[in-house]
This record gives C-alpha cells, structure tokens and sequence, in this order.
C-alpha cells in the first residue's frame, strides 16, 4: 500500500474547505483505481491536513494530480499555500 499525506497551512476557512473536500474532492478519490480510505483532518490554526492509502503507487501519484487539479480549481482562495506533501510505501499497519 501507499500513503499521501498532504499538509495545509494558513486555510482561511476550515468549515468550508472540509464541505467542499466531502462533497467535491472525496467523490473523485473514490474512482482513482486502488483507492482504500480519505480522511480530511482539521488540526487547528489554520492547518489541514489530508492522508489518502491506495492499493499501489500509482493510484498514489494519480490522487497527487487530482488534488493539485482540484484545488486550483475549487480551493485556490481557502488554502492560499501550497501543501507540503509527504507520499511513500507503508511499511507497517494496525
């Protein structure tokens, strides 16, 4: 399995980056080819931070594209920075 783990600084408004995340975002994860699980975190101060698993890198990689696509597109003026982005192999699990 692979994990992208995407860190959000200096979001204006976390409500509605999180709506638009789950009504927008979230749906087009869910066709990437060996996507298993999405989840949105809210860490405070304006700070976000995504974690997304698949099955294989490449549905790794392409979540990456499909996040930088989507946030231009839809969440340019609520997440003004651009994310540090962490993404490798998961070597262990609970």
């Amino acid at each position: 399995m692979y994990a992208v783990v995407r860190r959000y600084e200096g979001v204006t408004d976390p409500a509605e980056a999180g709506r638009l995340v789950d009504e927008g975002f979230v749906p087009l994860l869910r066709q990437v080819p060996g996507f298993v699980a999405y989840y949105w975190i809210d860490a405070g101060g304006g700070v976000m931070v995504s974690t997304s698993i698949y099955e294989d890198q490449a549905g790794a990689d392409e979540s990456v594209r499909r996040a930088a696509d989507f946030v231009r597109d839809n969440l340019a003026s609520l997440l003004p920075n651009p994310p540090q982005v962490t993404a490798g192999q998961v070597v262990a699990a609970g």
